[in-house]
């Protein structure tokens, strides 16, 4: 039999890692935290990234031709849990849309009019506008290709993020006057009450999808000494560009000031401004925000088609499996569509732009913990099911090894979940128990959904359409 050659290289993995995980929008989030910020990345490191990225590499070379949470899940628990893990993934990402589509309202709102940023009305509707042109493309048979996801992360991180840094370390190294307290007192962040970690799951949040990583561990050179190299590697410069960007937006704009929406491009006119290149800011905005929208246009048909797989195995009725002629899921993205505008509505109930911004994202936050720790749990359960099962790569330290690794994940996710139904003390999010409640029920509904499509499957479900004949 021969072997599938392996092609990736430490540093090419690396890339994917960096390409998959970091963002110029999640900036702002964590840099309410300040010069604290660096202690959190440390602790998500710890309790969260490298358990990921280890666990996925391990499930993924164990189960390779059909890898993926949806399997690795299915594999441990059964076919009902399965389709939860697939479900809550689908879940996140349509509750993500909004965020990455404020986040490109709030950017634009700097070429337009600046104190657009700000307005509930005006960020509803560029969301909605954005996205149903973007879902109309889709079914259109329009799909995005490789260049667009490249040109995203050339254009919408590296060039102006990398700018962003740059300006702000210059800034910090001439002596300027900055918004931070630069010691050692103000690493260790106010712990006395969760309201002050609460942002931590918005640390998380920014660092989430390294498991994308774990299908390419087959691939790797000698993956079971080098995918952990590159691992290491993926963290220096992930970290890395996140703390220097982070700590950029946080030197300038003071932390009550932030906007969740729009604060790297506040820091970056800041810089501008300042250095007197102001004719640039238009160009920057707009650079940002068609990066995000790369992003968007890449992956706004990967959830649904995900649930595709599930709907054409009979988990879901006949009427999601349809395909227009262009071979695009038109019910599933037409739902997905629905639900994104009725999530979007937070935008006009919440008091800011940035509360409503802020308790998306602890959504999304919370599902993709359910998530996680399905995963990590996943993890042990395979090594005494199936321990006979191949890995290229494998937790080393063996059943206290793997223990260890998902254990420490699973404290990390289970530890940030609780935390995340305090509304965070930085930010002014209105009534507490709405807040609450708003999680609560979402977190209810996204996780019971799966248990009662499946209460009320028929025979037919799994009957071909006309068109799978």
């Amino acid at each position: 039999m021969n072997l599938p050659k392996r092609t990736l290289s430490v540093f090419m993995l690396a890339m994917i890692n960096v390409a998959a995980v970091s963002s110029v929008r999640n900036w702002p989030t964590i840099a309410e935290y300040g010069v604290s910020s660096l202690f959190f990345f440390g602790l998500a490191a710890l309790l969260f990234f490298v358990p990921v990225s280890m666990v996925a590499a391990e499930l993924a070379t164990g189960w390779p031709k059909t890898g993926g949470v949806f399997e690795w899940v299915k594999e441990a628990f059964g076919h009902r849990t399965g389709f939860l893990a697939v479900w809550l993934l689908w879940a996140e990402n349509v509750i993500y849309y909004p965020t990455l589509l404020s986040f490109i309202a709030g950017t634009l709102a700097y070429v337009l009019n600046p104190s657009l940023a700000s307005n509930a009305l005006y960020t509803f509707a560029t969301v909605i506008g954005i996205f149903w042109l973007t879902t109309l493309a889709n079914l259109l048979g329009m799909r995005a290709s490789g260049w667009i996801s490249t040109f995203g992360v050339i254009g919408g991180l590296i060039i102006p993020g990398g700018l962003i840094i740059i300006l702000g370390m210059v800034w910090y190294f001439t002596g300027q006057p900055i918004q931070l307290t630069m010691s050692w007192d103000a690493l260790i962040p106010d712990m006395s009450s969760p309201k002050q970690l609460v942002l931590f799951s918005g640390v998380l949040v920014a660092l989430a999808g390294i498991e994308m990583s774990g299908v390419h561990a087959r691939d790797v050179q000698n993956p079971q000494k080098n995918f952990p190299r590159a691992i290491l590697l993926s963290a220096l410069l992930i970290f890395g560009f996140y703390v220097l960007g982070v700590l950029a937006v946080a030197f300038v704009i003071p932390q009550h000031e932030i906007s969740l929406v729009a604060g790297s491009i506040q820091a970056f006119s800041f810089f501008v401004n300042a250095y007197g290149l102001k004719e640039i800011t238009a160009l920057i905005a707009i650079m940002l925000a068609v990066g995000a929208f790369g992003t968007l246009s890449t992956w706004i048909a990967g959830p649904s088609k995900g649930l595709l797989g599930a709907a054409q195995s009979g988990d879901l009725p006949p009427f999601f499996r349809k395909l227009n002629r262009h071979g695009m899921p038109v019910s599933l993205l037409i739902t997905q569509g629905v639900i994104v505008t009725l999530f979007s509505v937070i935008f006009l109930i919440m008091p800011t732009v940035s509360a409503a911004y802020w308790i998306l994202n602890a959504m999304v936050a919370q599902l993709y913990l359910i998530m996680y720790i399905l995963l990590f749990a996943a993890a042990i359960k395979l090594r005494y099911k199936r321990p006979d099962v191949p890995r290229s790569y494998k937790i080393p330290g063996g059943k206290l090894g793997i223990w260890s690794v998902a254990g420490l994940g699973i404290l990390g996710c289970f530890s940030t979940f609780l935390i995340g139904f305090f509304p965070p003390a930085q930010l002014e999010t209105g009534s507490t128990l709405f807040y609450v409640l708003f999680l609560l029920l979402g977190i209810l509904i996204a996780c019971g959904a799966p248990s009662i499509i499946l209460l009320f499957k028929k025979p037919h479900w799994s009957h071909p359409l006309s068109h799978e004949k």
